[in-house]
């Protein structure tokens, strides 16, 4: 084991799922100026519901991304000197993709990374991004993709049928899958230490159980796990070192379980739907030790 908090094997924290909850975010920026680390994951779903869809008409909504996120992480930089994190950041499937342009400019800040289809590196640990998730039941389908096939849930709604904040070519849409993309994310790529930050998490498994438990759609019932069946394999073949999930709030709740180890893969998942914050805290070098921190 190298030396705890050092550059080799930094301080990470994660946490996903705030939802433009400021309360949450205030609780966030006061941990990190009491106990910063190394490294800050923001896992999607960060902006507050509806904006970009049917918000997007609205003038006098606050510009969150710039009048709050930005200000707030600009004071925690100024405060923190150098012990200011490196921040990676994805969007999720309730975040306007119009808001894209905002979030890279602030990344012009050197506040944080956008690294959605992307990979950057964290020492000797490539780190992917990934915002996507499979087909759901809401109607903004910015970061909606089909899964494995054309398939779709009972309940949810195909990608090219919803409603999207950028243009997009709705025939194109229907041939895209998450496996597809993933594939081309990783191609030629050894993934034995690498690190992903999803925002979906993978099918079958204590992260994705949601509470759908006696729901049925024309006498079918419902499957109670809505993750990515994408995600799991690309795991299950590839052994990843580490991915990082959000999305599923209930789904602690429901199994007790944070953390699992699928493969040779430890996966967390930090998404909560109580009123605390939720921080998943660990180093690289043991995945295992990781642990949930509710603020």
């Amino acid at each position: 084991m190298k030396t705890r908090n050092s550059p080799e094997n930094p301080l990470c924290y994660f946490v996903s799922d705030l939802h433009g909850k400021k309360e949450k975010y205030l609780k966030l920026f006061k941990l990190l100026r009491e106990n910063p680390p190394q490294v800050l994951f923001l896992g999607g779903d960060l902006l507050p519901p509806g904006i970009g869809f049917r918000g997007t008409l609205d003038f006098f909504m606050e510009d969150f991304v710039n009048a709050f996120l930005r200000e707030g992480f600009l004071r925690l930089k100024g405060e923190l000197g150098k012990n200011y994190p490196r921040i990676f950041l994805i969007l999720g499937n309730d975040d306007g993709k119009f808001q894209e342009p905002a979030i890279l400019d602030v990344a012009a800040y050197g506040l944080w990374e956008y690294i959605h289809d992307r990979r950057v590196f964290l020492g000797k640990y490539p780190v992917f991004g990934y915002a996507n998730i499979p087909p759901s039941p809401f109607m903004l389908k910015d970061w909606e993709r089909y899964d494995v096939s054309r398939y779709v849930d009972p309940g949810s709604v195909p990608p090219e049928e919803g409603g999207f904040t950028v243009p997009v070519s709705r025939e194109r849409l229907a041939e895209i899958t998450l496996a597809g993309e993933i594939e081309k994310l990783t191609e030629g790529e050894d993934l034995s230490r690498a690190i992903f930050l999803f925002h979906a998490p993978p099918y079958n498994c204590s992260l994705d159980r949601a509470a759908l438990d006696g729901k049925m759609i024309d006498h079918v019932p419902l499957d109670l796990h809505i993750g990515s069946i994408a995600i799991r394999r690309m795991i299950e073949e590839r052994s990843p070192w580490i991915t990082l999930h959000g999305h599923v709030h209930e789904s602690t709740r429901i199994t007790g379980v944070y953390k699992e180890k699928i493969a040779q893969t430890w996966c967390f998942q930090a998404a909560h739907e109580g009123e605390e914050l939720s921080v998943i805290r660990f180093y690289p070098e043991n995945p295992k030790g990781g642990e949930r921190i509710l603020y």
